[in-house]
């Protein structure tokens, strides 16, 4: 395969910092609040470009090679609340990888006071397209998920990360 056309060859910042939106007014429920349903849209949006921009696996990779990302398992944590209008950003960092998954975690940070609003944890694991199964990257995909990893691995363990889900009883 050749050299990609998308992504870089780092160094990679830790945590990747993804572009700044606005949260618009589709978005809000009947609570006054963003959706639940838009956390999950924000952060699908963002791990596509985190996928394309930072490591060259994302929507233009899977057009071109026929293999792209498919979510194993997605979990998230909502620790505050966004209004119509608030700015936010997301910042994204490489847990842990194979030669076939990719194991994220994700901040959605409000930019008005710069506190985590929610996190999203995903496993994701490469698919060729056409024959609809688990497929290894490409050697150059590995080399540039293994100086990230080496580089995010310098960041502290994020509380939420691997959180059991369930109902926490006192005693």
């Amino acid at each position: 395969m050749n050299e990609p056309v998308d992504g870089h060859d780092g160094p990679y910042a830790a945590p990747v910092r993804l572009e700044t939106r606005r949260v618009p007014r589709e978005w809000i429920d009947y609570n006054g609040h963003m959706n639940t349903g838009y956390y999950t849209f924000a952060f699908d949006a963002a791990i596509d470009a985190f996928l394309q921009g930072q490591i060259g696996v994302g929507p233009g990779f899977a057009s071109r090679q026929r293999m792209g990302p498919y979510t194993l398992q997605n979990h998230i944590h909502y620790l505050g609340e966004l209004l119509e209008g608030a700015s936010f950003h997301i910042a994204c960092r490489l847990i842990d990888h194979d030669a076939k998954r990719v194991h994220v975690f994700m901040e959605l940070i409000d930019e008005s006071d710069h506190s985590v609003a929610a996190t999203c944890e995903q496993l994701l694991m490469n698919v060729d397209l056409n024959l609809r199964r688990s497929a290894p990257y490409p050697d150059w995909t590995i080399a540039r998920l293994r100086r990230m990893q080496a580089e995010h691995a310098t960041l502290d363990r994020p509380a939420q990360l691997g959180a059991p889900l369930g109902i926490r009883r006192k005693g």
